[in-house]
Parts: C-alpha cells; structure tokens; sequence
C-alpha cells in the first residue's frame, strides 16, 4: 500500500516525515497555470500544536477557532494567539495510533444559546477498537469544557480492529440533523465489503437528530433517512466511501461535498446526496476496483471530480468560498491534499467542474477551517501550524 491517507501522523511519531516549514511569514502561489482563479498566499496565524487534524468556528460571536489535535486535546485560537489551556483534554481516553485518535469537532447550531458541542474519538476497549460520538456541554463563553459532561451517542466497533481509515468529520447540516462519516474500517481493499454493506455504518455518511430521542438511542433518526423502513440501518444518510475525512456543507446551496480519500491511484470528491451509493469498493473514482475490469456500475454515483496519483496523495475536503477577502474565489469549492496542493474547482454549467491549482504549500495538509466570515484556513499537521488562505 502506498503511503498516503492521514497516517502521515503515524509517521511523524516515528520520524519518518520531517516537517517542512515556511516560515514565519507567508507561502505564496506567484505562477499560477492558465485558467487559475488567481494567486493566493499563507500566512501563519499559530504555530505549537501536535499532529493537528481540524479546525472548526463556532457559530457565537466570540471569533474564536478551535483546533483538534489527534492526541486527543481541543486549542483554542483567540485573536490570534493559542490560549495555553486545551479548551478538552480526554487524551486518556483516546486511542491514538495510525489514523486513530481525536477526530473531530462540531458546535451546535444553538451553541450560543446551549452551549452543546460534538466529538468523534477512537478507543480501544478490551482490544476492541471503537468509533465514539459524544456531546459535551460547556457554558457558551468558557474557554474549557469539563470532559465529565460527556453523554456517548453512540458507539460503533470497528470491524477487523485495525486502525486506519476512520474518517473524522462531524458536521450539523442546514435542516439542523448532525452528519458524520465513518470509512471502510480499514486495512486495505476493503477486506470485509463494508463500504456497500448497508447493515454497518462503516464506509458510510450518517445523519441523525440530536435534539430528540428514538426508542433505545441516545438521538432520533430522521423520518426521510434512506432506510428508515427498512434494507439497512436507520442511521445511514449515504452509502460507498472508503474514508470520507472531511466534508462541508456549502450555507448558500445547501450542497453536502466530500472529500473520499482514494487507494492507490485516485482521489474523489463527491456531491452527497440522500441514499446515493459512492461506489466504493466496486469502484475507486470512476474506475472499477472490485472486480478489476467489468464491475457493475449500476446505480453507483460518479463523483465530481478524480485527481490521479502521483498529483494526489489523500484528498483533504474544503470549503465553498463566500468570504469576502478573495474575490476571485467566491462561489468556488476550495480543497486540497495531504501533500500540499491546493486547488479550487469552478462549476459552470451545472454540475460540471473545473479544478484549477491555486498553490503547492510544501507542506502535509489535513484539513481546511473556515471562521465565522467565510474566510479560509489551512492546517499543517506536520509543521503543527494554522495559517490563513489570503491574496497575494
């Protein structure tokens, strides 16, 4: 298996990637090929943290952001500056190998009001490894959480116990349901067909209410999910990933776009939609993996966009620009890749994109932010920064 999907981390840890820094300043795209929407730059908002993974804004006025670190602590970013006590620590609960560990973070819709927010961690239980979704509850204003508010939503085992493709990104959709990924399980090929196994979560997006309970949950499930009445479990939203680490809700659309982080030759990303099957494992992209040569591509939807290897390594999902700083960006999908590159995909007519290379950072990408006016930021988890999309 090539090296590629998030597990740069576990390699951190063991040396074997060193970290390329930029400086202080700012990392500029000065010739963008023919057809790009335009320059931007880099430029360093904090430097200091650990193996981060996320960066997520709640929706209060605060401006703050918040940073994930796969350890298993939250930072806090406050104008401009990393606040020394971690907002959450349960690093003694998290199971922190390969691509394991604490993978993300969202904040309630009414956050400012009710001060609930959502993680998504992997433990090892008795040698089980289990996916773990959880609210905790903080007064709004605090800049810490107590970890003892924890209520587990729910807890999912990982078929084949290994510890790779967990995907991470949890996320409150515009009709207020709590989305979340899950990937195949792991290993690699997709050992146990999990992806198109519609009675596991695993390889799937999910969609659930966490303002109410079902019967024997700890939430309720959406009355128009795709298998509320039955073919495959209530929770289920979309079908067919192999590690979809980041996703985003476009707010002017609505749309649901992910990044699925590919195998060995192709990276995705794809239009979520209700009940839709994303192909994997029959498919990788646009292209049959399982069989070979072949496979049966009916009712699979084709994602938007495939970058080949060695242009990608491990898709990283982005944003829709509606910020106000980079004009020539509105309305465009910007995302990127582990390896460094960042690029904007243009869509015209509809449902037809354009990918255009706005920049190589040089750096390990593993996840876009965006704070409470739309504009952009990158993490950098081998350099343990964050810096902010800004034109040239």
């Amino acid at each position: 298996m090539c090296l590629n999907k998030v597990a740069v981390s576990a390699l951190l840890a063991l040396g074997a990637l060193s970290a390329l820094s930029c400086g202080s300043g700012s990392v500029s795209n000065n010739n963008p090929p023919p057809g790009s929407p335009g320059s931007i730059a880099l430029q360093q908002v904090v430097s200091g943290l650990t193996s981060p993974l996320g960066l997520e804004s709640p929706p209060d006025s605060s401006g703050r952001l918040f940073v994930v670190e796969q350890g298993g602590t939250i930072h806090i970013i406050q104008n401009g500056a990393l606040l020394p006590t971690p907002y959450l620590d349960i690093s003694g609960k998290v199971f922190n190998s390969g691509e394991s560990g604490l993978l993300g973070l969202t904040f309630h819709p009414a956050f400012a009001q009710n001060g609930k927010l959502y993680v998504y961690y992997v433990r090892s239980t008795g040698g089980q490894i289990q996916s773990v979704f959880s609210e905790l509850t903080a007064s709004p204003a605090a800049n810490q959480v107590d970890p003892a508010t924890e209520r587990i939503l729910l807890v999912v085992n990982q078929v084949g116990n290994f510890n790779n493709h967990k995907a991470g990104q949890l996320a409150f959709g515009p009709d207020g349901f709590l989305y979340f990924g899950l990937g195949d399980g792991g290993s690699e090929d997709d050992p146990f067909n999990n992806g198109q196994n519609t009675q596991l979560l695993l390889g799937k997006i999910m969609r659930i209410d966490v303002n109410s309970t079902s019967p024997g949950r700890q939430y309720a499930i959406p009355a128009d999910n795709p298998f509320v009445s039955g073919g495959g479990l209530p929770e289920i939203y979309a079908v067919g990933f192999r590690n979809p680490f980041h996703f985003s809700f476009d707010h002017q659309s609505g749309r649901l776009l992910a990044g699925d982080v590919g195998q060995d030759k192709f990276e995705e990303v794809d239009i979520v939609q209700k009940g839709a099957n994303y192909g994997w494992s029959i498919m990788e992209a646009t292209h049959c993996f399982k069989p070979a040569t072949g496979c049966n591509m009916t009712g699979l939807t084709l994602p938007v966009v495939e970058i080949a290897h060695p242009e990608a390594e491990a898709v990283i999902g982005g944003f829709v620009y509606h910020g106000s700083a980079l004009k020539n960006l509105q309305g465009l999908y910007v995302f990127g890749d582990l390896n460094g590159k960042i690029w904007a995909l243009t869509e015209n007519p509809p449902n037809t994109f354009t990918r255009s290379t706005l920049m190589d950072a040089s750096f390990n990408i593993s996840s876009f932010g965006q704070d409470a006016s739309g504009e952009l930021y990158v993490v950098d988890i081998s350099g343990g920064r964050v810096l902010k999309i800004v034109p040239m």
